[in-house]
């Protein structure tokens, strides 16, 4: 658990300040509930729908907040474009795009080759500007660096930017609003963005309240560093039906994680099918990722 005298790239206050950044420009998403999956579950669940968010993810508020900054830091400065670069092949892609765009930003958006074209077309309504690279790993982050060199673009990391973690972090204030009383939150991850961010700002908010990690059992880096003690990133790109829990915990996001997450629970491909199948029968919107934190609250 999170101990005294540590230091991390983030923390409260940086989310407590992404809070006042992110306020005029993202929705305050809706906490649901359903008796069919309470039932299941043997429990009261309380689902935060940041797939009501603009562009349909909870990106959107690390982006805000990440490009936020780079507005703000120029203030001061010479009279130029700013300009910011990102790679991702879905939802960090579209939550870039559309905060550069309302803050008058040019996005750079690194996209593999064989992105889907609904995706594609996505980015380019919300302003950005598409570099295609192949579809490695490798690709996508040299791409970017090429782009930010040739640009000047400032990089904005998927789950690595502090930034972007300290806005996505936000969502716990608003969770703790609608939530009477919160036991514990279950937390899908990949980069680990996302769980870093709730993680820090739920241990000092709901200090009682347990922090669980979700991931695939395919792409189950995340469990596997936690057992080891030491952060093991996946040996290959994991075969996962969860498109968007695909990718390792990064440097910046393992310190925390292994200091805030109470334990982490790994899913099968075939129980994430038939909990996908639970939860739209139970009328609420579903994303493999949504299955895959349901399967492991009933566990």
């Amino acid at each position: 658990m999170a101990s005294a005298g540590k230091s991390y790239c983030i923390s409260f206050q940086n989310i407590q300040a992404a809070l006042s950044t992110v306020k005029p420009f993202v929705k305050k998403t809706p906490v649901m509930t359903c008796s069919h999956l309470n039932r299941l579950a043997n429990r009261n669940l309380f689902f935060k729908c940041e797939n009501l968010q603009k562009t349909g993810s909870f990106k959107f508020r690390g982006a805000c907040n990440a490009v936020s900054k780079v507005v703000a830091s120029n203030q001061d400065g010479p009279d130029r474009e700013l300009s910011v670069v990102t790679h991702s092949s879905g939802n960090h892609a579209q939550a870039v795009s559309l905060a550069a765009q309302v803050q008058g930003v040019t996005a750079h958006i690194v996209m593999p080759s064989n992105s889907p074209a609904v995706k594609k077309e996505a980015v380019k309504s919300y302003g950005g500007l598409i570099v295609e690279c192949e579809p490695t790993e490798q690709s996508r982050v040299d791409t970017a660096d090429q782009v930010a060199e040739k640009t000047g673009a400032t990089m904005v990391h998927p789950n690595q930017s502090p930034e972007v973690m300290a806005g996505q972090g936000t969502m716990v204030f608003e969770i703790l609003e609608q939530v009477e009383r919160v036991d514990a939150i279950v937390v899908p991850v990949g980069g680990g963005g996302m769980l870093s961010g709730i993680s820090v700002a739920a241990k000092e908010l709901c200090p009682h309240a347990k922090i669980y990690a979700a991931e695939p059992k395919n792409a189950d880096d995340c469990a596997v560093s936690m057992a080891r003690g030491e952060r093991t990133p996946l040996p290959a790109p994991p075969v996962t039906m969860c498109d968007a829990l695909k990718t390792s915990i990064g440097p910046r996001t393992w310190p925390i994680i292994r200091d805030h997450v109470d334990d982490v629970i790994t899913v099968t491909e075939e129980e994430i099918k038939v909990y996908i199948t639970s939860v739209v029968v139970g009328a609420i919107e579903c994303r493999c990722r949504c299955s895959c934190g349901f399967r492991c609250i009933i566990l």
